[in-house]
């Protein structure tokens, strides 16, 4: 349970500790003093979103502290996983600090750790009821949530179901609705798989064609410049006599007068050796560039074949490469997504009846799971409709009857439909029943849906009666209750104060309040007040917090009651004292301890 709470620089809060315990604690106070900051505070702690306008003005920063006693186990493996560890083993100590820039920092069992991590907490151990959830108590989601969580029903594998069933659906009419869109570009993938692999083209092939076709298209001028050079080099066969002075004639003429001089220096004989070297490879290359010109040939028909080649597979690159660099790698990487494609556009006879037979079994799937749901809906919802009516009779609505309704969803425009236990109905993600609340506040009156038929204050009563059904199936320790008596007065603002002190025999209440029916059952009482300096004109309220007891309680309820703390309020704050102490007319825990959870 949550043994304590430090707020710091919240709101009109500049320091204060809230001390709690087991049972039942009640926060009062005059509006204004900062009631509200408690709740705040606690949902700050536990992950909620931080608002640096609620930074109290002339401070930095905002940080709310809690020390949480007794971790369940669940809760331990979050924090080691965040890094954090628990004291003296099953303490442990959260704290969430948010800047006047708007920065937020949450620290969880001393380690810094994501916001995120106090939300997972909080699933764990922490429920907060305001007076918004009674207007989402009319709302049909609402209503068809809180009957499944006192059914027990988990929807989460209906809604896998739910979605494969759609996806199936929207796969067999696109198929079909596109049937001839598809054909159409399935025979143009085909086409273009086709004539790729008909001309079976190199990933490497057209830079080598270029090559060859460059080389036949020269083969003349080619072969010229090579006997050129080889005639330069050896001479020219077809001049017998050796008229023209070649380059290998030029060198041995130099090494025959080099030799003369052989061995007189040795420098010389150095660059001599060099020119001998320099005539051999004048020699290798002028047979080369000679084998060269000899090979080489003009080949008009290779030429024409080797165009041909080059012309096809440009023509393959310019139709089907739609990359920035144009290439035949291009075109066979767009060839394998065609075949991928072509395979996922099947609109063959089998494909489509292949894709109804699928879409088939999962509508039969989402049916049968759909029918299980509404059957266990309707017989949880006659329990659930005689546990808030005895709740609700207990709450000074003694002739009231809450009856929760279970009924096909009817099929809509846009909404998807099956034939569910004999009748057509529309199906979505949560099933496919309506689950209304219908009240009759007393004997005669019509049976109307509770935002229709219920005042204020009776619609306090149904959501703390209906939050009450369920606590049993909540598994989180603490429940927080901000003012959800609003609107009930008198003999009924008792029996929520005896409701509530009945839900804390089995979990630890914390309830912000305005009423001292309500109070007067607290076991622990908190009061949250002005200073009197706030009303002397203060620049800057503060306000206190304060654990009371005894003679100081009777005061505080006097006050709530009368608005001053007289003889005669005191006397009617004893009474109530003495009530609230008094040992209950029923002794049963709450209708929460008597629901069994159920699938």
């Amino acid at each position: 349970m949550l043994d304590e709470l430090r707020i710091r620089g919240l709101g009109v809060i500049d320091d204060a500790v809230l001390p709690l315990g087991p049972g039942l604690t009640v926060v009062t106070g005059e509006t204004g003093a900062g009631k509200t900051m408690v709740v705040t505070g606690l949902l700050l702690l536990f992950g909620g979103r931080a608002d640096s306008a609620r930074v109290r003005t002339g401070r930095d920063q905002a940080s709310v502290e809690g020390r949480i006693r007794d971790a369940p186990p669940e809760v331990a493996d979050r924090v080691r996983a965040a890094g954090g560890e628990l004291d003296d083993g099953d303490e442990l100590v959260l704290r969430r600090v948010v800047t006047s820039a708007g920065r937020s920092r949450a620290h969880v069992g001393g380690a810094a750790a994501p916001i995120a991590v106090l939300g997972d907490l909080a699933d764990h151990l922490l429920a907060v009821h305001g007076q918004s959830d009674q207007l989402r108590l009319v709302r049909p989601a609402a209503q068809r949530a809180a009957l499944d969580r006192y059914a027990g029903i988990d929807l989460a594998d209906f809604a896998d179901r739910y979605a494969r069933w759609r996806t199936a659906c929207a796969d067999l009419a696109d198929r079909v609705g596109r049937s001839a869109e598809l054909r159409r570009e399935s025979d143009l993938l085909a086409h273009g798989i086709a004539e790729i692999e008909a001309a079976e083209p190199g990933e490497d092939e057209l830079p080598e064609l270029t090559r060859l076709a460059g080389r036949l298209a020269s083969a003349d001028a080619l072969r010229a410049a090579a006997r050129s050079a080889h005639d330069a080099l050896l001479g020219d066969p077809a001049d017998p006599m050796g008229d023209t002075r070649d380059v290998s004639q030029l060198l041995g003429s130099a090494a025959r007068t080099l030799s003369q001089s052989a061995g007189t220096d040795t420098e010389l004989d150095d660059l001599a050796r060099r020119l001998t070297e320099i005539a051999v490879l004048s020699g290798d290359l002028g047979a080369e560039f000679g084998a060269y010109a000899d090979r080489i040939d003009a080949d008009p028909a290779r030429l024409e074949e080797i165009e041909g080649r080059r012309a096809l597979l440009n023509g393959l690159v310019r139709k089907y490469c739609d990359e920035p660099e144009p290439s035949v790698a291009g075109v066979l990487r767009w060839a394998d997504a065609a075949r991928q494609r072509l395979a996922e556009i099947d609109v063959s006879d089998d494909a489509i009846a292949a894709l109804r037979a699928t879409a088939a079994s999962a509508a039969a799937e989402v049916a049968d799971a759909a029918a299980s749901i509404g059957e266990a809906r309707r017989k949880a919802a006659d329990e659930f409709s005689a546990a808030v009516t005895a709740e609700l009779s207990g709450l000074a609505m003694p002739d009231a009857v809450l009856r929760v309704d279970v009924a096909a969803r009817p099929p809509a425009a846009g909404l998807p439909a099956l034939t569910i236990a004999g009748t057509e109905s529309g199906v979505t993600a949560d099933g496919a029943d309506e689950v209304q609340f219908l009240l009759q506040p007393h004997p005669g009156a019509p049976e109307l849906p509770i935002g229709r038929g219920a005042s204020g204050g009776e619609l306090s009563r149904v959501m703390l009666a209906v939050e009450v059904c369920l606590a049993g199936t909540d598994p989180v320790p603490t429940m927080v209750f901000d003012e959800v008596d609003a609107g009930v007065g008198g003999r009924a603002a008792v029996e929520v104060g005896r409701r509530l002190a009945r839900l804390a025999r089995q979990r630890q209440v914390l309830v912000v309040t305005h009423l001292a029916q309500v109070a007067a059952f607290a076991d622990r009482h908190v009061v949250v007040d002005k200073p009197s300096s706030a009303a002397d004109g203060a620049a800057v309220t503060a306000s206190d917090v304060r654990l009371v007891a005894g003679d100081e309680q009777l005061a505080e309820l006097a006050r709530m009651l009368a608005g001053s703390d007289s003889p005669t309020a005191r006397e009617h704050a004893g009474e109530l004292l003495a009530a609230a102490s008094a040992p209950d007319a029923s002794t049963e825990p709450v209708a929460a301890g008597r629901v069994r959870r159920r699938r």
